[in-house]
């Protein structure tokens, strides 16, 4: 049965055109604070998830935990363009997306080492927390389960009549599951305000797309169904935020969903237990040295006068100070009382 069309969206056009590919230079205009709040935004995230490794390394974080070091412009710069109300989703490597979308470091570590003042009550850990107030729908930890759920939050955005978008982030190796096309015939058929983020970070775990993808080129997984793609220099936050907002004037306009494809790279292994054989040491080098997305915004901040050393170090010591104490206060927190076993579930 077709979905109920509310009067607000009744007149939507059921045709769209494809979107102009950004891949080759487009960039949005950042002044000098929004350079700042892409630096502070990116250095917090990045300094979070270092911690998050020591922490991990120590035994306060149990289970799996996938880390975003390399991949913050993508977020970052996806959040610059959202406004209340839209919404984010995503799959495991999350904790980037969280602290983007307003979640506080607190909370956010609380619930990475298991205790009561976590997103989930110490019972989620690192792939599955949620917020309501922060419209963030997690953190999945079946890979490619997100992308349907994501479409959903489209649909119902669509049924309502409002004019908020749903942002749906998987990877490219999650790209390859067939629930995922599944949503994209869907979103399409009905002209669901859906943006798919492909975090492209060339490997799906521990293979290399070129190894394991015949259509290499994600923004065109969408081509069958009539979704147009952008290709993305997902290092430089200015590209994000340009793509982004192209995308979400498209989605808000009522012509239905579009892929964004993030280029980028995470500079860890797939999880803490990975040791990334499977690529060279002079490969990620290169990568830190010559893409690496917040020294980019570092270096423009320096070169145009916008900040000095010694502000840029002040910065760094406010976003460390917070992390620090988001280590604290969860290595302090108490863990969750054994009646939390049989709540939140259904019977």
């Amino acid at each position: 049965m077709a979905p109920r069309k509310s009067a607000s969206v009744s007149s939507r056009k059921t045709t769209s055109k494809p979107v102009k590919d950004t891949n080759g230079g487009a960039i949005a205009e950042f002044d000098r604070d929004a350079e700042l709040k892409a630096y502070r935004e990116m250095l917090l995230i990045r300094r979070f998830e270092e911690k998050a490794g020591q922490l991990y390394g120590m035994g306060f974080i149990g289970g799996f935990c996938h880390l975003y070091i390399g991949q913050e412009a993508v977020v970052v710069g996806m959040q610059l363009a959202l406004k209340d109300g839209d919404q984010v989703i995503t799959g495991y490597r999350d904790h980037g997306h969280m602290l983007a979308t307003g979640m506080s470091a607190r909370g956010v570590m609380a619930e990475l080492t298991g205790r009561r003042g976590g997103y989930s009550r110490g019972k989620g850990g690192s792939m599955h927390m949620f917020s309501k107030e922060k419209n963030f729908y997690g953190g999945h930890g079946i890979v490619g389960a997100q992308v349907s759920l994501g479409t959903g939050l489209g649909f119902a955005n669509w049924y309502r009549g409002n004019d908020n978008v749903s942002v749906a982030y998987f990877g490219d190796g999650a790209a390859n599951q067939g629930q995922v096309y599944e949503s994209f015939n869907m979103a399409e058929l009905w002209k669901l305000p859906v943006i798919y983020v492909i975090e492209n970070n060339r490997y799906a775990m521990g293979t290399s797309t070129a190894r394991a993808t015949a259509q290499a080129d994600f923004s065109k997984r969408g081509a069958s169904f009539g979704i147009p793609g952008i290709q993305v220099d997902g290092m430089d936050v200015r590209a994000v935020k340009a793509a982004a907002d192209e995308a979400v004037e498209y989605c808000r306009s009522g012509k239905g969903p579009i892929i964004l494809e993030m280029l980028t790279y995470r500079y860890r292994g797939h999880s803490m237990s990975d040791p990334a054989k499977y690529r060279s040491k002079d490969e990620v080098q290169k990568m830190r040295s010559e893409h690496d997305p917040i020294e980019q915004v570092r270096a423009r901040l320096l070169e145009k006068g916008w900040a000095s050393e010694d502000e840029l170090k002040a910065i760094d010591k406010d976003v460390r100070d917070i992390v620090a104490d988001s280590a604290d206060f969860a290595q302090a927190d108490p863990e969750p009382d054994a009646s939390e076993l049989f709540t939140d579930i259904l019977l």
